[in-house]
């Protein structure tokens, strides 16, 4: 496995994954911000919550790349195609499974059954996060297809 591949380019592809999904919130296509969301389960700031997530992202980033690159080396193959089926399957797990279950383990974020009398600071994503956006699977899925072509693109230069 290409180690030193996975270190410096699972960190270009999170950072464009990250700036794609930013410039995507500041165009008002989603409300959904990762780093606020990673963040507030670390501190209730949302200004210092968006700098630890920012750190929390990348290193999630980091680990979903080692799967990448474990995946890429399992096939003796790294491409844009492959990258770009991994970031589908990355997508539809993060949509599906890990966002809808968000509610029940984060300390700051309201349940889909959350009354007038909730503290929540985050409303819950729901399926596919589409309380953050209509569009927001949709560009979801895109920042995903951009950070596996990435992973496929750069791993195969190597």
């Amino acid at each position: 496995m290409d180690w030193a591949g996975w270190a410096v380019f699972g960190l270009v592809a999170t950072a464009a994954l990250t700036a794609a999904m930013i410039t995507a919130q500041l165009a008002g296509l989603t409300r959904l911000d990762l780093p606020l969301v990673l963040g507030t389960f670390v501190s209730g700031d949302p200004d210092r919550a968006r700098v630890v997530g920012f750190f929390l992202h990348l290193c999630t980033g980091q680990g979903f790349a080692l799967g990448y690159a474990a995946t890429f080396a399992l096939l003796h193959r790294a491409n844009w195609w492959i990258g770009a089926l991994l970031g589908i399957v990355h997508v539809g797990i993060a949509l599906t499974v890990i966002l809808p279950l968000l509610p029940g383990v984060h300390p700051r974020m309201a349940s889909q059954r959350a009354g007038p009398a909730s503290t929540a600071v985050l409303e819950p994503p729901g399926l596919f996060a589409v309380n953050y956006g209509i569009q927001t699977p949709l560009v979801t899925a895109v920042v995903h297809l951009v950070y596996g072509v990435c992973l496929g693109l750069l791993l195969q230069a190597r």
